[in-house]
């Protein structure tokens, strides 16, 4: 089985910059070794669209992109291949297309469908693959229901991915907290 990672944080902690480096200490560690970011945000207004931009702009040159925003699993199993990093920048939109679209209502059965897509493809990939994830449970309880689903489903989410990765990265203001996985301990 390939090597998994996950890195968490806040917003504008350093958790894609984290992973890029990663991903060129890979890239760097063998000739053939290539990195493939599978992005999945979508552009649906100015500010998403600049932020998208701005990661283009800072992405290290030679880095691979394929977006899917909504097929995750997809878009890891068509593009595994043992020589290939994947960089899956992030969970937390991921999540977000398929609980908030912005057109219409969450597809709850197409979630579970897709997130178990994913957890049983990641024993199976040949790529590596490094996960990016907000960590959003440590605030203040949100208001809404539909914010407090989110954030129990993100927390979720994140648990089952971590369980089937073997490094797990905590990003606080830049600096980064890397540990094994302990494998077995149920989400």
């Amino acid at each position: 089985m390939a090597q998994h990672h996950l890195i968490v944080g806040g917003q504008r902690s350093g958790k894609s910059r984290q992973a890029e480096r990663l991903a060129l200490a890979w890239q760097a560690a063998a000739a053939d070794h290539q990195v493939c970011v599978v992005a999945t945000a979508l552009a649906l207004d100015s500010e998403m669209q600049a932020r998208i931009a701005r990661h283009q702009q800072y992405r290290p040159a030679g880095f691979a992109t394929v977006e899917s925003p909504l097929l995750l699993a997809a878009a890891l199993l068509a593009n595994a291949a043992p020589n290939r990093l994947l960089l899956v920048d992030c969970l937390t939109l991921w999540l977000t297309n398929w609980l908030m679209p912005m057109s219409g209502p969450p597809d709850l059965a197409g979630w579970e469908a897709e997130l178990q897509a994913l957890l049983d493809a990641l024993p199976k990939l040949a790529s590596p693959v490094l996960f990016v994830s907000n960590e959003v449970g440590w605030g203040v309880s949100p208001m809404s229901s539909e914010a407090r689903f989110y954030v129990d489903e993100l927390g979720r989410l994140n648990q089952q991915v971590a369980q089937r990765c073997q490094d797990l990265t905590l990003m606080v203001a830049g600096q980064a907290w890397t540990r094994p996985v302990e494998q077995g301990r149920k989400p």
